[in-house]
């Protein structure tokens, strides 16, 4: 195989991943939350820096990507109280962790 095919084919083996990067990320959205404790992708209230700073399961204001569509769906055990718990598109003030 000669370079110019060679380096031709690597080009585009990075630009067809990054298309496929592309598509994934419009086909996700921010849910609020559903994640468990140091298990969310990023966001998780005042003071925390991003992925994996989640306190509790479930904490309102820490959010994970889930497919585009499927936040409000997504199955999660009830609260203490009996109520449902639900993700949100938006952070929620339920599920947060007790300062101290």
């Amino acid at each position: 195989m000669s370079y110019t095919l060679k380096t031709a084919a690597l080009v585009g083996a990075v630009a067809a991943s990054f298309a496929a990067s592309a598509v994934q990320a419009q086909d996700q959205e921010k849910c609020f939350g559903v994640a468990m404790a140091g298990e969310n992708d990023c966001a998780a209230g005042p003071g925390t820096t991003c992925a994996g700073t989640s306190k509790v399961d479930y904490q309102g204001n820490a959010w994970s990507l889930v497919d585009a569509g499927t936040c409000t769906e997504i199955e999660l055990p009830a609260m203490a109280d009996g109520s449902a718990r639900m993700g949100s598109l938006e952070a929620l003030d339920r599920d947060l962790p007790m300062e101290g």
